[in-house]
């Protein structure tokens, strides 16, 4: 649906105006408490190397049944990929396989 009114630059005005960016004009809201930490008294890495050395220890070993199986299989199945691969083109592969010399 197109407007009939033509189209204005700048700020809107008008009857229809409702604020700007959330400025409704309604009351003020109150009870509403925010805490902040100054960032000279943060210290984000404090501990993180020494929690790891306890604590992730033992999240690995137990995710570890559900990266490591599959992993280890993935890898049995590649390097048996990859001595069948030169087995077969080696001289002793095509001579048992039938391949040409």
């Amino acid at each position: 649906m197109r407007s009939t009114q033509p189209l204005q630059s700048g700020m809107p005005t008008g009857s229809k105006y409702m604020g700007w960016w959330g400025s409704m004009g309604g009351p003020k809201q109150k009870g509403i408490t925010s805490y902040t930490v100054s960032p000279f008294q943060q210290n984000a890495m404090h501990g993180a190397f020494r929690n790891y050395a306890f604590y992730g220890y033992k999240r690995i070993v137990a995710q570890a049944p559900y990266f490591a199986i599959p992993f280890a299989i993935g890898y049995g199945i590649y390097s048996w990929g990859s001595k069948r691969n030169a087995f077969l083109n080696s001289k002793e592969g095509h001579r048992l396989h039938g391949g040409e010399e």
